[in-house]
C-alpha cells in the first residue's frame, strides 16, 4: 500500500504579524482597535530597524523592550513577549511587512506620533553604537513612507552623528 507523506503547510505570508497582533491583544487587552493596530505597527518598524542591518543584537533588543514599557496600558510582561514574537518573525516583519506598518501608521497617526516613531526608531539605529549604511538608508525610507521630511530625519540622526559608520 502507497501511504502518501502529509507535506507541512507553509505559514501564511502574515504569520508574523498575525502571532505579533495575537500577543500585543493579550498584553494590552483594555485598548480599542485603532490603538492595536498602532502599536503593532510600531513595534514591527521596531523589527524592521534592529533587523535592517542583518543583527538584531542584545543592545538593540533591551532598547526595544524599553521603549515597548513606555506603551500605556502594556501588562509588565508586554514588552518582553511582543519583542519574543518581533525575534520569531523578524525576517518578515522586517522585509515584506514593513510597508504596511508605515501605511497604517500614515492612516492612524498624526505627524507628532509619527515623528515621535521615527525618533524612536534612531534611538534604535543607535543602540548597538554604530549607526551602519543599511540602518541609514532603511531610516530614510522610513522617514518617506511616514510622511516626515528629510529634515525630520537629519535633526533626530543628528544627535547621534558619533555613531555613524560611515564616518568611522
Amino acid at each position: 500500500m502507497f501511504w502518501k507523506r502529509k507535506q507541512p503547510q507553509p505559514e501564511s505570508d502574515s504569520a508574523g504579524v498575525e502571532r505579533l497582533t495575537r500577543v500585543v491583544r493579550e498584553h494590552l487587552s483594555e485598548a480599542d482597535e485603532e490603538t492595536t493596530r498602532i502599536v503593532v505597527a510600531v513595534a514591527g518598524l521596531l523589527a524592521s530597524v534592529a533587523y535592517a542591518d542583518r543583527d538584531f543584537s542584545l543592545d538593540e533588543e533591551a532598547t526595544v523592550i524599553e521603549e515597548l514599557g513606555r506603551v500605556h496600558g502594556l501588562t509588565p510582561q508586554g514588552p518582553r513577549a511582543v519583542c519574543a514574537a518581533l525575534r520569531d518573525h523578524v525576517l518578515e516583519l522586517s522585509t515584506t511587512q514593513t510597508p504596511r506598518f508605515a501605511r497604517t501608521l500614515m492612516e492612524l497617526a498624526d505627524r507628532d506620533l509619527r515623528r515621535e516613531v521615527l525618533r524612536v526608531l534612531v534611538e534604535l539605529a543607535a543602540a548597538d553604537g554604530t549607526i551602519s549604511l543599511d540602518e541609514v538608508n532603511h531610516l530614510r525610507l522610513l522617514t518617506q513612507s511616514l510622511g516626515l521630511t528629510q529634515d525630520d530625519y537629519n535633526q533626530l540622526q543628528a544627535q547621534h552623528r558619533d555613531k555613524l559608520a560611515s564616518l568611522k
